[in-house]
C-alpha cells in the first residue's frame, strides 16, 4: 500500500491516540475512496438479475429523475427502464459514499484550518463533490412516480406497500396510514387494503398447482420408463435366467410418489431463502454487540483514552442494534408472508381436487376430516414457517455464543452449558406431561359442553319439571374435575417458569463458582462477567425453540403426508360421458355399459342399453337399492365406467334425493349463479309451489337459508332443488325422486305443474326417478331396473300387458298411495325409503293383500320413530312453529326486514375495553391476592437487581496479588439472592394461577346460576349457539389465555421498570431522556393495540366462511358439476380465502411496524445508557457500567413483549366482559319462597280457578290469552281445542308460571300460584310434554334425576307405561343409556319415557300436551289408556289435536284468538253446531 500511495497506510498516533484523530492520506484516498465503489460492483450482477425479471413499465424522466442521473448514470436509467420507483442499492451507495467521504471533509477543513493549502483546485472539487452526494443521498430517498404503461390498478384501495419507497419498507412506514386509521376508528373491511397481485390465491395456486402437476408428470414418466426397461429385459431372456427378470419386477413396486414437499419447495423456497440470508446476518450481527460491550468496558477502565472513542462505541452499539433490528423484520416478514401463501396454496389446491375426486375416494375420509385438512393442516405449515430457520440457526448461534464465551472465561463455560443441557429434558417431561392434562382436560370440557347443549335445548322440559338443581350439579361436578386437571397442569407451568426464568442465572452461577474457584488466579473483572452474562442471554432462546421447531416439524410432516395423500386420489374422468357425438334425435343413449362406485368394487349397473329420445319424459322404477340413483349417478359421469360408451347431448340439470341447499338467500339458491330474470323467476315459483312459503317465511325469498337448509322443511328443501333446476332451463333433467319429500297434493301440483306432459319442462328431456305410481300413466316411457340391470322398457300400457316385474311392482305399492292418504303420519325422506326397503322384502314373501297392509301399517308405526320433524303437515304454521322452538342450536342469520327480528344481532365489542373489566376480573381473583401477586412481582425483581447489583460489585473488588479476596462470600451471597429470585418467582406463579382458577370458578359458577334462573322468553330470544360460546369459548379464554397473560405482561412491565431504575441509578442523566422515549413508546402502543387488535377480529370473522363454504362444496360437488359451476364455485372459495388473507396480512406488518418503532425506543436506551456512561466515566466504575448497558442491551426484548401482551390482554379480557353480561340477565321469580310453602299434600283436590287472566309470551308482544275466566272442579277431565295459534299451548305454560301474568290469577286448590316458589309450584304438577325431551346419561337418570324413588317404583311405573320389556330385555336395565336426545329410542319410546316420569310423580293435576303428527296411533292409544285407568281421580287437561281423544271428557273447552269460545260437554257442544262442530266434522266425528 504504501509504495502504492507514496506516504503511509496507516499511523496510529495520527489516527487512534489523539483527542484529535484524522486519516493518512493514503488511507483516505484508497480504502475510503474504494469501499462504495467495491460495493456496487459487487451488488451489480445480483441486482441487474433481480431488474431483468422485474418489469413494470418505465417511469418517465422526471426533474427527480434528471438530478439522479448526475451519478451512477447508467444503473439509474436502467433501473428508470425497469420502473422501479425507489432503489435501495443505490440509497445504500450514496449512504456509504457520503459516510467515507466525511473522513476526508474533516481533515481537509482542518488543514484548511491550519492555513496549509496546497492545491486549490483539488480542495475545491473535493467540497462541490461533497455537497453534490449529500443532495444525491437526500434525493434518492424520494421516490419516483408511478411506473408508465404499468397495468392500472383498478383496486378501489391498493396497497401502498407496492409504491412505497425503499426506505418506507425498511421501516414499514407506509404501514402508518392504517395504524392511525385504527386508533381514530375501529376498522372495517372496507378500510382493509387490498392484496398484493403475488398474494392472492389466484396466483399463488396457480403456481403451486403447475409445480404439482410437473411433480406428477416427472414420477410418472419415471414409472413408464422402468416398466418399459421391466418389459424388454423380460423379453430378452424368456428362455434365459428367470431370478433376474423377478428382480426387476420386484424392484419397480419403489418408484417414488409424487412429492408434494418439492412442489411445495419448488414454489415458495427462493422466497423463504431470501428470508433466510438476512436471518444469517441478523444471527452474525447478534454477537457484535457482546464484543462492543467488552470494549466499552475496557474504555472506561482505562482512563487515559480520549473521549471520541467511547463515543464511536455508543454509535457502533447503536448502529448495530438499529441494522439488528431492520435486518430481523425484514426476515420475518419473508416468513410470514411465506406462510400465509403457503396456507392460500394449500387451501386452493385441496379445494380443487375435492371438486374432482371420485366417490370412492371421498369415501376413504369423511367431510371433517378433509375440512381439518384445510384448516389444521394447512394451518401448521403456516404455524411451523416463522421459526423453520432455526433449524440452521440455532446450532449456529449456540456453536458462535459458546466460541465467544470459550474466549472469556475458557473450559469453565462448560459447567455452565451443561446446565443448559440438563434443562432441557426438565422442561420437555413437563411439556409432555402438561400435553396429557390438556388431552384430559379436553374431554371434561367437551363432556361439559356437551351436556349444556343438552340443557339449553331442553331447557323449557327442565323447568316445567322442576328438575334445575339436579342438572346445575351434574355441570358443577365436570367442571370441578375441569378445574382439578387445570390446577395440576396450573403447578406445572409454573415449575417450568420457574426452570426458565432460573435458567440464565443459574448458567452464571455455576459458570462464575467453577471459573473462579478451578484456579485463584482466575479474576472476575466486569468485561467478563458482564460480557458473559449477554451471552448467556443470547444462548438463552436458541436452546429453548430447537426442540419446539423439531416437534413442530415432526407435526407438520405428518400433516404434509396427509395432504399429499388427500392430493393423490384418483380424480373423475371428464371424458367418460361423451357430450359431442350422439345419434341424431337423441338425448342420451348408453350402449352396453356397465358401471361401478370405485375401480375395486363389484359394479353397481351391468349392460345398460338405452336410447332415450329428445323431449321425451322418462319414469325410472323399481325397488329401493336396485340402482335409480346409480343410473343417474352415471349419467352425470359420477361413477366409474368399466366398459361401453355414454352420451348426454346438451346441458344437465339434476335434482337429487337429498336436496342441497346453500348457506346463501332462498333467491341466490335458486338462481344458482344464473342472471336474473324477474318473469321467469316468478314462474319458476308458482310452479314448484314455492309462492305460500315465501309467505311464511320472515324475509320472502331473501330469507338467509342456514347451513345444509336447516330452517327449511324437508319438502321446501326438495322444492327449492327442483326450483334450480327448472329456473336453469337445461336440455336435459335428472330428477332423483323430488316427490317423496313432499305432501301428496303438492306432489300432485308439481307434477302436473313442472314434471308433467303439460308441465313447465315440457319438450325437454326429462328422466323421472318416482315410487309415485298414479304417475306412471302419464310418462313416455318407463324404464324398470332390477338388481342394476334393465329389466323391461317401454309405456305404461306395454308393461302392464307384458305383466313381468313391473306389474308385481305396481301390485305392491298401489297400497301405498289409499294409506298415504288418510295417514296423518309425516315421513322424512329417509323413513320412506326405509319403508319402501322394508316393505318390499315382505312383499315379495307372501302376496295376499290384507297382510301386507297389516304389515306396512306396522312399519310405519316402527318408523314414526325416526323423526319427529320435518315434511310438511297441513298446519304448516303449527310444524313451522315447533321446528323453530326445537331448533335454536344455528344462530338465525339476518332477517332483511328490521321489524320482524326475533333476534337480536350480537353486539361485538369496539373500541378500548372499559377499566372496570380488570377490575371485574380482579375481584373475581379476589383483592387481596392480586395485591399479593403485584407485591411478589416487586420482590422478585428486587431480588434480581439486588443479585447483579452484587455481582457488578464483586467485579470491582480490588485485585491483590492477581487474585481477589473473599470470593466464597461473593459466590454465597450472588447465589442466595439468585435462588430468593427463582423462589419468588415460583410463589408468585402459583398464586397466579390458583388466583386465575379462582376466578374461572367464580365466574362460571355465576353463569351457569343465572342461566338457570332465566325466564324462558329470553331462551326463545337468544340462539343457542350464542349461549354456548359464552360456556366454552369465552370459559376456555378465562381459564387458559388470561391467567398466562397477565403472567407475561406482568414479567414483561416489572423487568423493563427494573431495567429504567438500575440505569438511571448507575447514570442519572438517564433520566432526562426517560420522558420523551415513554411518550414515543406510549403512543406507539396505542395505536398498535387498537388497529391489531380489530384487525384479529377481522381475520376471525373472516376465517370460518372458508370452511363452512368448503364443507357445503363437499355435500353437493355431484350438483356443482352437474350444473358446471365448478370454476365458479372455485373463484368464491378463492374469494373467501383472499377476503381472509386481506385481514391477516396487515395483521403481520402491523407486527413488525410496531417491532420496528418500539425496538428503536430500545435501540434508544442502548444509546443513551452508553453515551451517559461514557460522559459520567470519571465518577462511574467499570462494574456499574457493564450493569447498566447490559440491563439496557435486554430491554428491547421485554419492551416489545410487553405491547403484544397489553394487546392480548384486551383482546381477551372482553371474554370477563360477555360473561358478565349473561350472568346479570334478569331471573324469573325464586325457587323456594320461605315460609310461603304451600301444605305438603296440596294440591288435594285439584281444583283450577283462572280469574280474569291475561298473558303476553313477552314485552312488545300481543296478549296471548285475554281476560280469561273459568273453573275446573277436581277430577275432571278437560279437553283444550281450537285453531292452531288460538292459544292452547300458551293455557300450560301458564300454569306453570313459564309465562307470569300480565293481570288476573289462576288458583289451585285456593292457593294463588303467583305467590309460591317456582320449584313448589312446578313440583306439584305433572306435565306429559308435547314433545320428548330425553337427556344423555340412564335411563334412571332421566327418569329421576333427584333419586327419589325406589327401584320398584320406577319398575311399576315403566310396566304401566309399557316400557318394562324392553327396558328389561336391555342387559343394563334401568341404567341403559340413553344417547343425546334419546337418539337410541323412538319417539314413540321416548314418549312413553314421558309417562312413566308423569306416573312417578302422580300429582292431583296432570297436562297432557298432545303431540302433533309426529306421533302414531298405536302409542297414542297406549298413553290415553294409561290415564284414563292411573289418573282416574286427577284432574287432566289436554290440549288435542285429535278430537277422537277428547270425546269422553267431562268437559271440552274451546279456545278462539285467546279467548274461550265456547266450554261445556263434547255433547252440547256438537249440538249446539259452533266452532267444535265445524272442527267434529272435519275430522269426521260429527
Amino acid at each position: 500500500m504504501e509504495v502504492f500511495c507514496g506516504s503511509r497506510f496507516w499511523d496510529s498516533n495520527l489516527t487512534v491516540h489523539t483527542d484529535n484523530p484524522d486519516l493518512t492520506p493514503c488511507f483516505q484516498n484508497t480504502i475510503l475512496a474504494w469501499i462504495p465503489s467495491i460495493y456496487l460492483w459487487s451488488a451489480l450482477p445480483f441486482y441487474l438479475l433481480y431488474l431483468k425479471r422485474n418489469k413494470r413499465g418505465y417511469i418517465v424522466l422526471s426533474m427527480l429523475s434528471r438530478f439522479k442521473m448526475l451519478l451512477a448514470t447508467l444503473l439509474i436509467q436502467y433501473e428508470r427502464l425497469r420502473g422501479i420507483q425507489s432503489s435501495g442499492v443505490l440509497i445504500i451507495f450514496w449512504f456509504l459514499s457520503v459516510l467515507c467521504a466525511v473522513g476526508p471533509f474533516r481533515s481537509k477543513i482542518m488543514t484548511t484550518a491550519q492555513g496549509h493549502v496546497n492545491e486549490r483546485f483539488r480542495f475545491t472539487t473535493f467540497y462541490i463533490y461533497f455537497a453534490l452526494i449529500i443532495i444525491e443521498l437526500i434525493l434518492s430517498c424520494f421516490k419516483e412516480k408511478p411506473p408508465f404503461f404499468s397495468p392500472v390498478n383498478i383496486d378501489a384501495n391498493p396497497c401502498p406497500e407496492l409504491n412505497s419507497g425503499f426506505l418506507s419498507r425498511l421501516t414499514f412506514w407506509w404501514f402508518t396510514s392504517m395504524a392511525v386509521h385504527g386508533y381514530k376508528r375501529p376498522l372495517e373491511d372496507k378500510d382493509l387494503w387490498s392484496l398484493n397481485e403475488d398474494d392472492t390465491s389466484k396466483t399463488i395456486v396457480q403456481r403451486l398447482s403447475k409445480e404439482w402437476d410437473r411433480e406428477k408428470a416427472e414420477c410418472k414418466q419415471k414409472e413408464d420408463v422402468s416398466s418399459m426397461k421391466k418389459s424388454n429385459h423380460v423379453l430378452n431372456h424368456v428362455g434365459g435366467n428367470q431370478e433376474e427378470a423377478e428382480v426387476l419386477i420386484r424392484g419397480k413396486k419403489h418408484n417414488r410418489k409424487p412429492s408434494f414437499l418439492k412442489a411445495l419447495l419448488r414454489t415458495f423456497g427462493p422466497y423463504f431463502l431470501i428470508g433466510s440470508f438476512f436471518k444469517l446476518i441478523q444471527d452474525l450481527l447478534s454477537f457484535v454487540n457482546p464484543q462492543l460491550l467488552s470494549v466499552l468496558i475496557g474504555f472506561i477502565k482505562d482512563k487515559d483514552a480520549p473521549a471520541w472513542w467511547g463515543f464511536l462505541i455508543a454509535a457502533l452499539m447503536f448502529i448495530c442494534a438499529v441494522l439488528q433490528t431492520l435486518i430481523l423484520h425484514q426476515h420475518f416478514q419473508y416468513c410470514f408472508v411465506t406462510g400465509m401463501r403457503l396456507r392460500t396454496g394449500i387451501t386452493g389446491m385441496i379445494y380443487r381436487k375435492s371438486l374432482a375426486i371420485t366417490n370412492s375416494a371421498k369415501r376413504s375420509s369423511t367431510v371433517g376430516e378433509i375440512v381439518n385438512l384445510m384448516s389444521v393442516d394447512a394451518q401448521r405449515f403456516m404455524d411451523l414457517m416463522t421459526f423453520l430457520n432455526m433449524l440452521w440457526s440455532a446450532p449456529l448461534q449456540i456453536f458462535l455464543a459458546l466460541y465467544f464465551l470459550w474466549q472469556t472465561l475458557e473450559a469453565s463455560v462448560l459447567a455452565g452449558v451443561a446446565v443448559m443441557v440438563l434443562l432441557i429434558p426438565f422442561n420437555s417431561a413437563i411439556a409432555i406431561k402438561t400435553r396429557a392434562f390438556q388431552v384430559e382436560q379436553m374431554r371434561y370440557k367437551d363432556s361439559r359442553i356437551k351436556l349444556m347443549n343438552e340443557i339449553l335445548g331442553g331447557i323449557k322440559v327442565l323447568k316445567l319439571y322442576a328438575w334445575e338443581p339436579s342438572f346445575s350439579e351434574k355441570v358443577l361436578e365436570i367442571r370441578k374435575n375441569e378445574l382439578r386437571v387445570l390446577k395440576k397442569s396450573a403447578y406445572l407451568n409454573s415449575l417450568s417458569t420457574f426452570a426458565w426464568i432460573s435458567a440464565p442465572f443459574l448458567v452464571a452461577l455455576t459458570t462464575f463458582a467453577v471459573y473462579v474457584s478451578v484456579d485463584e488466579k482466575n479474576i472476575l473483572d466486569a468485561e467478563k462477567a458482564f460480557v458473559s452474562l449477554s451471552l448467556f442471554n443470547i444462548l438463552k432462546f436458541p436452546l429453548n425453540m430447537l426442540p419446539q421447531v423439531i416437534s413442530n416439524i415432526a407435526q407438520t410432516s405428518i400433516s404434509l403426508k396427509r395432504i399429499q395423500q388427500f392430493l393423490s386420489h384418483d380424480e373423475l374422468d371428464p371424458n367418460c360421458v361423451e357430450t359431442k357425438v350422439i345419434a341424431p334425435g337423441n338425448a342420451i343413449s348408453v350402449r352396453n355399459a356397465t358401471f361401478s362406485w370405485g375401480k375395486e368394487l363389484k359394479p353397481t349397473l351391468k349392460n345398460i342399453n338405452m336410447l332415450i329420445p329428445s323431449g321425451s319424459l322418462v319414469a325410472v322404477v323399481g325397488h329401493v337399492g336396485c340402482g335409480k340413483s346409480s343410473l343417474m349417478s352415471a349419467l352425470l359421469g359420477e361413477m366409474e365406467k368399466l366398459e361401453g360408451e355414454v352420451a348426454v347431448k346438451g346441458s344437465v340439470a339434476y335434482v337429487p334425493q337429498q336436496a342441497w341447499i346453500q348457506n346463501a338467500t332462498l333467491k341466490d339458491n335458486i338462481l344458482f349463479g344464473q342472471a336474473p330474470n324477474e318473469e321467469k323467476y316468478q314462474n319458476t315459483l308458482e310452479a314448484c309451489a314455492l309462492k305460500t312459503d315465501l309467505e311464511v317465511l320472515p324475509g320472502g325469498d331473501q330469507t338467509e337459508i342456514g347451513e345444509k337448509g336447516i330452517n327449511l322443511s324437508g319438502g321446501q328443501r326438495q322444492r327449492v332443488s327442483l326450483a334450480r333446476a327448472v329456473y336453469s332451463s337445461s336440455d336435459i333433467f335428472l330428477l332423483d325422486d323430488p316427490l317423496s319429500a313432499v305432501d301428496s297434493h303438492v306432489a300432485k301440483h308439481i307434477f302436473d305443474k313442472v314434471i308433467g306432459p303439460d308441465g313447465v319442462l315440457k319438450g325437454k328431456t326429462r328422466i323421472l326417478v318416482t315410487h309415485g305410481i298414479s304417475f306412471l300413466p302419464q310418462v313416455d316411457h318407463i324404464i324398470v331396473l332390477v338388481d342394476g340391470k334393465i329389466s323391461e322398457m317401454g309405456s305404461y300400457q306395454e308393461l302392464l300387458k307384458q305383466n313381468k316385474a313391473f306389474a308385481e311392482f305396481l301390485r305392491n305399492y298401489a297400497l301405498d298411495e289409499d294409506i298415504e292418504e288418510d295417514e296423518p303420519t309425516i315421513l322424512e325422506e329417509e323413513e320412506v325409503l326405509l319403508a319402501e326397503d322394508t316393505l318390499s322384502i315382505h312383499t315379495d314373501l307372501a302376496d295376499n293383500e290384507p297382510v301386507t297392509n297389516e304389515v306396512r301399517k306396522q312399519f310405519l308405526r316402527q318408523l314414526s320413530v325416526v323423526s319427529s320433524e320435518g315434511g310438511e303437515c297441513p298446519s304448516k304454521m303449527s310444524t313451522k312453529r315447533r321446528i323453530c322452538e326445537k331448533k335454536p342450536a344455528e344462530p338465525p342469520l339476518p332477517r332483511k326486514n328490521a321489524n320482524e327480528k326475533l333476534i337480536q344481532a350480537e353486539t361485538t365489542e369496539t373500541g378500548t375495553v372499559k377499566l372496570t373489566v380488570f377490575w371485574q376480573y380482579m375481584k373475581a381473583v379476589s383483592p387481596v391476592i392480586s395485591l399479593v401477586i403485584c407485591f411478589l412481582y416487586c420482590c422478585q425483581n428486587a431480588a434480581a437487581i439486588g443479585a447483579n447489583v452484587w455481582l457488578s460489585d464483586w467485579t470491582n473488588e480490588p485485585v491483590v496479588n492477581g487474585t481477589q479476596q473473599n470470593t466464597a462470600m461473593r459466590i454465597g451471597v450472588y447465589a442466595g439472592l439468585g435462588l430468593l429470585q427463582g423462589l419468588i418467582v415460583l410463589i408468585s406463579s402459583f398464586t397466579l394461577a390458583m388466583g386465575g382458577i379462582n376466578a374461572a370458578r367464580t365466574l362460571h359458577a355465576a353463569l351457569l346460576e343465572n342461566k338457570f334462573r332465566t325466564p324462558q322468553s329470553f331462551y326463545d330470544t337468544t340462539p343457542t349457539g350464542r349461549i354456548i360460546n359464552r360456556f366454552s369459548k369465552d370459559i376456555y379464554v378465562i381459564d387458559e389465555v388470561i391467567p398466562p397473560t397477565v403472567f407475561m405482561f406482568l414479567g414483561t412491565f416489572f423487568t423493563s421498570l427494573s431495567t429504567m431504575i438500575v440505569i438511571i441509578a448507575s447514570t442519572p442523566l438517564f433520566a432526562v431522556v426517560i420522558v420523551p422515549l415513554a411518550i414515543l413508546y406510549f403512543f406507539v402502543q396505542r395505536f398498535y393495540v387498537a388497529t391489531s387488535r380489530q384487525l384479529k377480529r377481522l381475520e376471525s370473522v373472516s376465517r370460518s366462511p372458508i370452511y363452512s363454504h368448503f364443507s357445503e362444496t363437499l355435500s353437493g360437488a355431484s350438483v356443482i358439476r352437474a350444473y358446471r359451476r365448478v370454476k365458479a364455485f372455485v373463484d368464491i372459495s378463492d374469494l373467501k380465502v383472499d377476503e381472509n388473507q386481506k385481514s391477516y396480512y396487515p395483521g403481520i406488518v402491523s407486527n413488525r411496524w410496531l417491532g420496528i418503532r418500539v425496538e428503536f425506543v430500545g435501540n434508544c436506551i442502548v444509546l443513551f445508557a452508553a453515551v451517559f456512561a461514557v460522559i459520567g466515566r470519571n465518577s462511574l466504575n467499570a462494574g456499574l457500567v457493564g450493569l447498566s448497558v447490559s440491563y439496557a442491551l435486554q430491554v428491547t426484548l421485554s419492551l416489545n413483549w410487553m405491547v403484544r401482551m397489553t394487546s392480548e390482554l384486551e383482546t381477551n379480557i372482553v371474554a370477563v366482559e360477555r360473561i358478565k353480561e349473561y350472568s346479570e340477565t334478569e331471573t324469573e321469580a325464586p325457587w323456594i319462597i320461605e315460609g310461603k310453602s304451600p301444605p305438603e299434600n296440596w294440591p288435594s283436590k285439584g281444583e283450577l280457578e283462572f280469574v280474569n287472566y291475561s298473558v303476553r309470551y313477552r314485552k312488545g308482544l300481543d296478549l296471548v290469552l285475554k281476560g280469561i275466566n273459568l273453573q275446573v272442579h277436581g277430577g275432571e277431565k278437560i279437553g283444550i281445542v281450537g285453531r292452531t295459534g288460538a292459544g292452547k299451548s300458551s293455557m300450560t305454560l301458564c300454569l306453570f308460571r313459564i309465562l307470569e301474568a300480565v293481570k288476573g290469577e289462576i288458583k289451585i286448590d285456593g292457593v294463588k300460584i303467583s305467590e309460591i316458589g317456582l320449584h313448589d309450584l312446578r313440583s306439584r304438577l305433572t306435565i306429559i310434554p308435547q314433545d320428548p325431551v330425553l337427556f344423555s346419561g340412564t335411563l334412571r337418570m332421566n327418569l329421576d334425576p333427584f333419586n327419589k324413588y325406589t327401584d320398584e317404583e320406577i319398575w311399576k311405573a315403566l310396566e304401566l307405561s309399557h316400557l318394562k320389556r324392553f327396558v328389561s330385555s336391555q342387559p343394563s336395565m334401568l341404567d341403559y343409556e340413553c344417547s343425546e336426545g334419546g337418539e337410541n329410542l323412538s319417539v314413540g319410546q321416548r314418549q312413553l319415557v314421558c309417562l312413566a316420569r308423569a306416573l312417578l310423580r302422580k300429582t292431583r293435576i296432570l297436562i297432557l300436551d298432545e303431540a302433533t303428527a309426529a306421533i302414531d296411533l298405536e302409542t297414542d292409544d297406549l298413553i290415553q289408556m294409561t290415564i284414563r285407568t292411573q289418573f282416574v281421580d286427577c284432574t287432566v287437561l289436554t290440549i288435542a289435536h285429535r278430537l277422537n281423544t277428547i270425546m269422553d271428557y267431562t268437559r271440552v273447552l274451546v279456545l278462539d284468538n285467546g279467548t274461550v269460545a265456547e266450554f261445556d260437554t263434547p255433547a252440547n257442544l256438537i249440538a249446539a253446531k259452533g266452532i267444535f262442530h265445524s272442527m267434529a266434522r272435519d275430522a269426521g266425528l260429527a
